[in-house]
Formats: C-alpha cells, structure tokens, sequence
C-alpha cells in the first residue's frame, strides 16, 4: 500500500525580497522591535508635548525604514502537497498466526491496525512491507484476502538494514506491526543496539503491539545438540520447556523418541525438568544406530489447561553420520574370496570390521584338549541379540547356519534388515540354499527368491561368466567397476541357484544361460529395498577373479574393490550410488504444501520409453486411519530424451508429522529421504508476545509505542510542499520604499523637534 497524498493547489503570499538572507531579515525585524521599545518605553517620557504625534510619526518611520530593508514581493504559485513516506513494517511470521481469543489469530488484528493506520494517515505515503526471513517484501493481498502468516523467522534487523541500504527513497519514519516476538533484535538486546537500529535510517521507529496477553500454553520452546549426531554414538540434547500464560506448571516429563518406519516409535530416553518462572531444562542423552536422516520427536506431558497443543512436541530432523562403517563379517570357511574380502575390508580406514571364520563345526574333533584349543567359539548369541542393532551392515558368506544355533537368530535379523540394517549374502557351498536359508524369515529380506521345495538344486559348479544387465550398466553402484575394467568380467567358479527378483529388486548381472521358473535369466547379482533396510545377494564366491587373473593384472586388482566400493556404499546410502536425489527445497510446515526437487539419470525401460517415477510420501507416526496413514503418490513429470538436471514436484498440504518419502525410478531399489512437518515450527514454539521490546525499541529510537487495540494515532510527519510554477512580483519599485523611509523619518524628526525632543 503505497498511497502518496499529493493535491495541486493556487496560492498567494506576501515574502522578502529574494536577494536579501534570512539572517538579515530576522535582524531587521529585531532591530526594528528594539526600537519601538525605545521609542515608547524612554524616549516618550522625555517630550514635553505631542506624545501622540511622536509615536504615530515614530512608528510609521520603523515601519517604512523596514519595509526599505526587506523590500517585500507577492508570490503566487501552483504547489504540491506531497505526504511524507512512511514505511510499516508488518511482521508476517508464523507466530502472527496464534489464535487471540479463540477466533482471530494475532495476525487478524495486525491486518486491522494497518487498515486502521492507513485511514488515519491520509497525509502520509504508507508503504506497507512484511518482514520474515531476509529482505521486507510488498504485502500483495487482494481485495477481502487474508495473508496468512508463512515466514519462518522474524527478522526485523535485517528488514530494517535493507532500508537503509535501499537506493530507494528514504523513509521519513518507520512503523513496526508485530507481537514483539522477534528472532533479531533478540530479548536482550541492550538500548544502545536498539538505538542503533534507528540511527542507520535517521528516522524514529514507532511500534504497535498487536497481543497483550499470552495463551495458557506449555511447550517444548528449544531443543539444542551438543555436535554432530553420529551413529552408534551418544548425542547429548538439552530441551528447554515453559508454561505461561496462567498455568501452573511445577514440572514437566519429557520423552525423546525415534519415529521409524517399521513400527512405532522407539523410546529413546526421559526426563523430568523442575521449572522456576516458568522456565525449566533437562538433558537427554540419546543413541541413533542408523545413518541418514532421522526424524526424533521430543514431546511434553502437557498439563491441564494447555491452549496449544501444537507445541507439546517439536519434530527435529537429525542427518546422522558414520564415523565407521561397523561391518559384522561372518565367513564359514576361509576360502579365497573369503580372505579377499576380508582383506579389502581390513584395508579401509573407513570401515570397522568384525570378522569370524567358523574353522569347525560343533561336531568336528579337533583331537585336542579345549585348554589347548587358541580359537574362541562363535558366540552367535551374544551377537545376534545384544550387538546386531550397532552393525550397520552383516555379511554372511559361505556360512551354514544351521551347525552353529544362527537358526533360531534368523527373525531377530530380518527385523534387523527391515528396521535400517543392511545385509549381503555372498555366494558358495554353504550360502542361500545350499545353507538351509531357503524358506526361512532371512529369505523374505533377499532381494530373490530360494526354492525350498524338497531336493531343490542348490549349486550350478560349471564355470560361468556373468553377464550385464541393462539395469547394471546404468547402476551407480557398478559404475566404478566399469570405470575400471568396462564390462569386462572374468570367469567365475559355479554359482548358487536363485529364484527370481523380488519386487522391488533390481538384477545388475544374470547368469548367461541359467534361466529361473518364470524363464527369466538367473539373477547372479541382485539388489532390492527391505523395509527401512537393504539387501544384496552375490551368488557367485569367486569375484576374487577380479583381483586375481587376467582381467585383474590388466587392471592392478583394481575391480574388486570397485565393485565392493559401490555394493557397500549402495547399502550405506551413499549418495554417489544411489539411482536418483531426493531434498526439500524448503523445511515443511504443516497444512502448506512441500516442494521436492528430484534428480534423477534419464532411464529407459526395455521398449526405449522414460522410465516412470513417482514420489512415494508415507507418515512415519500415523495410526491406521488417521490423516496420512495411507501413502500418498506423486507422479514426477517425464523429461524430454536426454534430458537432465532436476525437477521439482509440489506435494499437497500435510498434516504435523514424521514422513519417509521415495523416489521410485521403475520397479528397482528406492532413493529414501526422510523429513518432518511442523505446525509454527520455531516460531509456535514460545506463544509469549512480547510488547516491552517493541516500547524499548521505540523508546531507543525516539519512536512512540501504541497498543493494537487502542488509540494508534502517530506522530507522523508533515507532508511537503512542492511548487510547480511560480510568480514572483515587487509590491512597489525599490526607489519608492526608500523614498517613504526618508520622507517619514524626516516628518518624525520635525516632530520630535515641536515636542522639544532633540
């Protein structure tokens, strides 16, 4: 709203001549008052007769001596009347949208006292902006339109620092809008900084508070971590809880909890914070075992009378990180490519190794006392019930797990796999279902099927040399496996017989002539999504070829660990090997729709056509048939043949939760990211309004503080004149002015001389 008040109007005024300063005006005028006083004051005590004939002659003489001096003229002139610029800044923060009494909100009587403002200011240009996160921005709402308030800070600093630093005009005066509850200038910031605030622009700083009184309300008002979360390790969180607004709050339970997509949310830790003012903290100390984004939860047991229940909880998304990879390798017989992969894994530093080689079976007689024995048993309980959850990933390889009691561990670590974790099972004599996996809770979590029927064939011995996949060659994953030896592989020893992909599962190598009871080529490498977790099956246990043979001297064994490089960085997450991107172009608020940008490879099913992709949104803390329960899909608009970059879709409003949303590109593995909504976010967070910053600031600034409620008028400055064209015109020739000076300066010295003054 920018209203200039501008009227062209004619006018007609007397003025000193224009060649003569100011200065010398006023001191004709002084001089002139002076002698007056003189004149009736002393000198008309000293005549001995016609008083009044010395006065009159006395007072016409000064007059027309100062007419002589300042010589006046008429002007006459056609003049603008031009408003002075005011600039209101309205807070448009989240915080403005807190209810008032029950039916507006704190933004309802901000909007009022703009209307109101600007009805009373008819002389003023007003130049409404809103104030937020960054620079102020023009407040475009339509006719009968209500702007609800989005922002996600209140920085008023900044609004104010970007007038001053405007090339625009300057504003004669500022009005802030607002509850007073400002991100920047923060709570206690001193006089002098508020001070500050004002002298940049040169202008007072009026402020009107739109709340008076907070809501009874308790809440979770800040949640700080002491460093990085990285998983496996303890993350210290300091939560900061409040009641106001009449209720009595003596203390508050506070829980953390991990929202998952598996189950319900895992309680990770409580306290119990005694508050004093109303204010009170706790520390917490939580665990997150898996890496990537992770939502946590950390809620209040509200008292009662709580207004606000949507500040009871503040959804915090964690990016957890590795400090290392914790692999928990489990070998059956130290074989070639058992110690080959061992070798590689003991080789990075990035990688925390666990490793057991199972040299003997239960039954075996080593003809040896126990005493003598160096080797310790496999303590297959201890780590499939209390060390599994702090392994990000297992590999299993050429193990049988029915000798040493791992049968009765199997649902305990397809949980695992559906919960985050990652597995790989890798080929050989005791693997898939040459090892009794067949049929079992494991193999669900398999990215390919086992035949468990009775006298199934476990094993093809014949030398085979996988082939490529379309699928494989446009794999990330695999991509510095080709960058090394193209798609060259050596031959390999036999493979165990898989079934067929499962849904969801991708097939990067299949076997040349093998086929599966669909008729479909036999997988040789596959990878799929389980739950929360993923999973790879390697039928082959001579990728040790790629290290040791041809290929591999041609190569200086650089394969084998380029294709290890990516399986186990595609397990991890690592963003280098997955398909597809997946971010927020902003945080989510709820009941707001979410922009997700997508980056994808222009991928192509058998027929040449794009390849579909859909974004699969799932709230992680939703109950069955609450809002949100049920997956929400959105199809990503296809790109033109060769086309890349990214695209942005729009995901409809959702409501205050935890999600997991994916990227779907065909029916392969998923790219996962996982985000929360909040309802205000930070800004609900404290529903204190606070209107003595707002009168400090104006009390800094040489501004006048008002109530939104009451009298808001404003000591606005005047409107400015601005002539157009103009006349300027002597009343009388100069001569004639000094004519009249000396003609009655003479009649009033005869005068004097009559009455006997000298």
């Amino acid at each position: 709203m920018d209203a200039p008040t501008e009227q062209l109007t004619l006018s007609t005024r007397l003025a000193v001549n224009g060649d003569l300063p100011p200065w010398a005006a006023a001191l004709a005028c002084a001089l002139v008052l002076v002698s007056l006083g003189v004149l009736v004051v002393h000198e008309l005590r000293r005549r001995e007769r016609g008083g009044l004939a010395i006065v009159a002659s006395g007072v016409l003489a000064l007059l027309a001596l100062l007419l002589a001096v300042v010589r006046p003229v008429r002007i006459a002139a056609r003049e603008s009347v031009i408003g002075a610029k005011v600039v209101v800044l309205s807070d448009t923060s989240r915080s403005m949208a807190l209810p008032q009494d029950g039916k507006t909100t704190r933004g309802d009587v901000g909007a009022r006292a703009l209307a109101d403002l600007a009805k009373g200011s008819k002389d003023a240009r007003l130049l409404v902006l809103g104030f937020g996160d960054g620079p102020p921005a023009p407040i475009a709402a339509k006719e009968g339109e209500k702007t609800v308030p989005a922002a996600p800070r209140s920085d008023l600093t900044a609004a104010l620092r970007t007038l001053a630093s405007s090339a625009e005009e300057k504003p004669q005066a500022v009005v802030v809008v607002s509850d007073g509850r400002l991100d920047d200038p923060a709570e206690d910031a001193s006089p002098e900084n508020l001070a500050a605030l004002g002298k940049e622009l040169k202008v007072p700083i009026h402020t009107i508070a739109t709340t008076r009184q907070g809501p009874p309300d308790a809440s979770v008002r800040r949640v700080s971590a002491a460093g990085a979360a990285v998983a496996h390790v303890p993350l210290p969180l300091r939560v900061e809880v409040g009641c106001s607004g009449g209720l009595s709050c003596d203390e508050l339970t506070v829980t953390a909890r991990e929202l998952r997509e598996d189950g319900p949310p895992a309680l990770l830790a409580t306290g119990l914070s005694h508050l004093k003012d109303g204010k009170g903290t706790v520390d917490l100390s939580v665990t997150l075992e898996r890496a990537g984004a992770r939502i946590l939860e950390i809620a209040i047991t509200p008292p009662s009378g709580d207004t606000i229940p949507e500040n009871d909880r503040r959804l915090l998304t964690f990016v957890v990180a590795r400090e290392r990879v914790r692999v928990l390798h489990v070998a059956g017989r130290p074989t070639n490519d058992v110690r080959a992969l061992r070798q590689w894994l003991k080789s990075d530093a990035s990688v925390d190794v666990v490793a057991f080689f199972i040299l003997r079976t239960q039954s075996d007689n080593p003809n040896a006392r126990p005493e003598d024995l160096s080797l310790i048993p496999f303590p297959v309980d201890e780590l499939f019930t209390e060390h599994l959850p702090s392994f990000d990933a297992v590999v299993l390889q050429d193990f049988d797990a029915q000798p040493y009691g791992l049968e009765k561990h199997l649902p305990q670590l397809a949980r695992y796999v559906r919960s985050g974790g990652g597995l790989i099972m890798v080929g050989g004599q005791n693997s898939f279902i040459a090892g009794g996996y067949a049929g079992t809770p494991l193999a669900e979590v398999l990215p390919v099927s086992l035949d468990h029927s009775p006298g199934a064939t476990a094993a093809d011995v014949a030398p085979v040399t996988p082939t490529w996949t379309e699928d494989g060659r446009a794999a990330p994953l695999l991509a510095p496996l080709r960058d090394v030896a193209s798609e060259e592989l050596p031959q390999m020893p036999g493979t165990n017989i898989l079934g067929d992909v499962r849904a969801g599962g991708l097939v990067l190598w299949s076997h040349p002539t093998r086929t599966t009871k669909s008729g479909a080529p036999m997988p040789i490498l596959a990878i799929g999504d389980q739950g929360d977790g993923r999973s790879i099956a390697l039928g082959i246990d001579g990728a040790w070829q790629l290290e040791f043979s041809q290929l591999g001297a041609r190569t200086s064994g650089r394969g084998y660990g380029a294709m290890w490089d990516g399986l186990l960085g595609w397990l991890m997450r690592d963003p280098r090997f997955e398909p597809g991107q997946l971010d927020l172009t902003a945080p989510c608020v709820a009941g707001e729709p979410a922009r997700v940008r997508v980056r994808a490879p222009d991928g192509r099913d058998a027929s040449g056509e794009p390849r579909e992709m859909v974004v699969e949104v799932r709230r992680l803390d939703a109950r069955p048939g609450e809002s949100g329960a049920e997956p929400l899909k959105v199809e990503v608009p296809k790109r033109a043949p060769g086309a890349t970059g990214t695209v942005e879709v729009t995901l409809p409003p959702l409501p205050a939760g935890g999600y997991t949303a994916r990227l779907k590109l065909g029916p392969g593995p998923t790219t996962r990211r996982d985000f929360a909504c909040e309802a205000g976010g930070d800004e609900w967070a404290d529903s204190r309004p606070d209107a003595d910053r707002l009168r400090a600031l104006a009390a800094a600034t040489g501004g006048t503080f008002r109530w939104a409620t009451d009298d808001r008028a404003l000591p606005l400055p005047e409107p400015a004149v601005v002539s157009a064209e103009r006349h300027v015109v002597p009343l009388a020739p100069p001569w004639s002015w000094t004519l009249a000076a000396a003609v009655l300066l003479g009649a009033h010295w005869f005068t004097r001389r009559r009455s006997g003054l000298s």
